[in-house]
This record gives structure tokens, sequence and C-alpha cells, in this order.
């Protein structure tokens, strides 16, 4: 049963409460007793931040709330806040909170998104110890923010989730096939449209960067237009979102090696998830945007017909690629999308993926990498959107010197680098297909994590999905 997120201003005895509060609110705080506000006023002098009261009936949890240098990094710590209180929250085995801040701020939203995104669990593989959270509804009791608030941000949280679900499950049940299957009830659930181009197709478009990499697979690839075209949209030309979607990858004939890389290559089509996710919110959240959804998925396998490396191929858009590397397969389906994107005349055009290590070297888990053509007002824009979610973007640069390193003797381009700048180069190689504004992101160190990292949790995270949203919902205002 997934997390519950609601709206309900009318408070009720013996409900387990958060509250909010600056320490200087303490002393004054009504819905304490005398000796509570003294207890909870001692915790505080001791550098407590969280302070829980047993009522017996019901539990009352003190949050402080977290000074910090800007806005973003204020509402950073409270989701943090968040998870330290899911912890407390399971500890009690306690079902429903319900949220109230007395700073007069936004700050139950934060806390609240803090709890619902800790709160995730991928159980489903699991016949037994499975140990379900027992906190089921979060309920926001704040009269500073407004119902339609709390219920889009609890529309793109559920995104999330499904984001993660999307990653987490294991290629024995996910296939190309079965993650189009996936996108099209996603699509049904929230409204928007899923077209499935199968491999005759897929040739008959001439997407040879798709072919190449699918060619070692017994399994068929897939190339997915999801469209969410409302009759009210305010864009005359799409914003076009494109997701590499390797379900798994083995690297091919160049063979990854198995501890900490190949058996976590499930999350390879973690861009594709994150573009579903992003639409999906879009689309139940009925944002007045047409938005359009292009992802070519496959799994990238040795098998006896599998491309090699020298192999020279033809992409969709008639350049021909030297593959030196078949570790390199995610720019190669990317590149096919990109230049299947200028159909559409796109207003804007936005990739996720999970490309490169280099990118993961060069900034680690903290930050998604980003690159692109388009104008510097929207590089801006979606650097404070990341900053207002706490996805920080690091943007690197696109010089042309950069693709000297990309020139074959006998194609048009390879599909590797040099040793240096690997990341600078895959998003370079992406370039050569695109003819519009364009961004890239790298998400290869945050989309799927081996360790906990507060809220984002372990494993997969949703990467870039309240990012894009955020982006993206403030242009539909």
């Amino acid at each position: 049963m997934p997390t519950q997120l609601k709206y309900d201003t009318s408070l009720r005895n013996n409900t387990d409460l958060a509250i909010i509060v600056t320490k200087d609110m303490i002393a004054q705080l009504s819905e304490l007793q005398p000796e509570e506000q003294q207890y909870v006023q001692q915790q505080v002098e001791q550098e407590a931040n969280l302070i829980s009261l047993n009522r017996y009936s019901h539990r009352i949890y003190v949050v402080l709330a977290p000074d910090g240098k800007t806005e973003s990094l204020k509402n950073e710590k409270l989701r943090q806040s968040g998870h330290a209180l899911l912890k407390q929250l399971k500890n009690d085995k306690t079902a429903h909170i319900t949220v109230l801040d007395k700073t007069e701020t936004e700050a139950s939203l934060y806390l609240a998104e803090g709890l619902y995104l800790s709160n995730y669990q991928f159980q489903k593989h699991k016949t037994k110890d499975a140990k379900p959270s027992p906190v089921q509804t979060i309920t926001v009791a704040d009269e500073k923010v407004s119902e339609q608030a709390v219920q889009e941000l609890s529309t793109v949280l559920e995104a999330v989730y499904k984001v993660r679900d999307l990653v987490n499950e294991p290629h024995s049940h996910q296939t190309a096939t079965q993650l189009s299957e996936e996108l099209d009830a996603l699509g049904q659930e929230a409204g928007f449209t899923t077209q499935v181009l199968d491999l005759i197709k897929i040739q008959s478009l001439k997407m040879g960067g798709l072919i190449a990499v699918n060619q070692g697979s017994e399994e068929p690839a897939t190339f997915n237009i999801l469209e969410y075209k409302p009759e009210n949209a305010k864009n005359s030309k799409p914003y076009v979102l494109v997701g590499k979607g390797v379900v798994y990858d083995t690297g091919g004939l160049s063979l990854k090696p198995t501890p900490n890389s190949m058996d976590y290559m499930k999350s390879d089509m973690a861009g594709a998830a994150a573009v579903t996710g992003i639409l999906y919110a879009i689309a139940k959240n009925k944002l007045p945007l047409h938005v359009i959804c292009l992802i070519p998925a496959t799994d990238n396998r040795p098998g006896g017909n599998a491309v090699a490396p020298g192999d020279v191929i033809t992409m969709h858009n008639g350049m021909t690629v030297e593959v030196l590397n078949t570790d390199a397969e995610g720019r190669l389906i990317l590149a096919d999308a990109l230049s299947f994107a200028r159909k559409y005349d796109p207003e804007l055009v936005i990739d996720f993926a999970t490309l490169t290590g280099s990118a993961m070297r060069a900034v680690g888990k903290e930050g998604l990498v980003v690159m692109g053509t388009a104008a510097d007002e929207v590089m801006a824009a979606l650097k404070q959107a990341g900053d207002n979610v706490y996805e920080r973007t690091v943007e690197f640069p696109l010089w042309d010197e950069y693709k000297k390193q990309l020139e074959s003797d006998i194609a048009d381009l390879k599909n590797l680098g040099g040793a240096d700048a690997g990341h600078i180069t895959a998003g370079k190689f992406l370039e050569s297909f695109t003819s519009y504004p364009w961004v890239h992101f790298d998400i290869a160190g945050t989309a799927y994590l081996h360790s906990e990292d507060s809220y984002r949790g372990k494993l997969a995270t949703g990467s870039g999905v309240r990012l894009v949203y955020n982006y993206l919902s403030a242009l539909a205002r």
C-alpha cells in the first residue's frame, strides 16, 4: 500500500502530531502542557532537533525548524528532518501522522516531502522477512498552504515512487517489451498516450544505433512514444523528453566487470524511468503543456550477432559511427531518439541517461551533470529548479575542441573519446544529433545508490523527476 499524502486542517483529539517550531515558540506552544514545554526546552538546549512526547493515547513530535544560509538549504534540512522523523515513527509503529507548522511558512510541505520519500520500500520479490513500514498516511494540517499544493506535491512524489519501482525491478522481470507494457499502464493511469514501435518499425526507420545495441539480444528492442497534449496547452511547440532505456547492460562484447558494476545494471534504464515519471506527474496534475517522451529500450548483451568493436553503423539521421566500445551503447540509442525528435520541431529537448562513469567520478552522488545548447536563461532556470528541490546541477562545457576526440578515420564519428572528460565527449557525441535547443543530464551518480542517503534512500532514487517537473510547472504557470 503506497503512502498517502493528504490535506486536512481539522485537528482531531488523540492525533499523532508533528509540530514544526522555532526555539522562541516553545514556551508559548499551546499544544503542550507547561511541563512538556519545559522538557522540550531542555532538550533543545542540549541540541536536540526532534523531541518525542508520549501521551499514551497519542504522541507529539516537536521538530525544530532548521537554520540555513538560503531558503533552499532550509527546505532541504526540513526534508532531512522528515527522514529523521520517519525513523522515529517506525520505531513507535505510528500509522498516521499529522504535520502542523507553527512557523507560518511552507515548512510542512518540505517535512512531509522528506517523510514521504523516506517511507518508500521495494519488497515486491520478498516472500519472507518483509517488513512493511507502519506509516500509511501523512496529513498536512497547515492553513498557510493550499489543498491544491498538497495534492500537486502528492502526485509528484507518487511519480518518484513509480520511477523507483521501475528502476528497482530486475531484468528477469523487465525486458524492453515488458517495460513498454509498464509505460502503457502508467499512461492509462495518468492520462497520457503510449505508442510502442516494434523491431520491424525500428528497422524501417533505420535506427542503426538502437538496432546495433539490440543485435546481441534474444529480446527485441522497442521504441516508445509517450505523449500528453491537453486542449489548453500553452506551448505551440512541444517539450520533448528523451530517456535512455537500456533495461540491462552487460557492456556487450566490451564486457563489464561484475562486482559493483554489471550486477547493478538493471538501473541503466533510470533515464527512461525518469522521463516517464515526469510525464506521469504532468499528466496527472493536468499541467497545460504539450509534452512528448521518446524512450529507446533494449538490453545490451554479447550474443552471437552482437555488434563488435570496430564495426561501423548508420544512424537514423544517416550519419555513420565507428563503434570502438560496445559499452558506450547508451549514446547510440539516445542519438537515434534525438534525431527522431527533430520531426516534432520541439521548443526544447531534455534527455536523461545513466551515461558515463566519468560523470559519477566528476561530481559523485551529490549532483546531476548537465550540458547543452539551450539558451542561458533555460540553463539558469533548470539550475534554479534543481536548487529548489535540492537536485543540484553542475554544468560542463561543450567546447568544439572536445569533438576532435570523436573523429574517426573511417566514419563520421566514433562512439568513444579519449581518457579525459568522458562525460563531456559523450555529450558532444549526442550534440551531433541535435538541431534544436537541447539539454543533456547525466545521472550516473545520482540515479542508484548503494547505501542510504537520507530521504533519497538506498537503490533507485527517482533522480531528475522533481527537478524537471519543478521547471516545467513554472513554465505552465
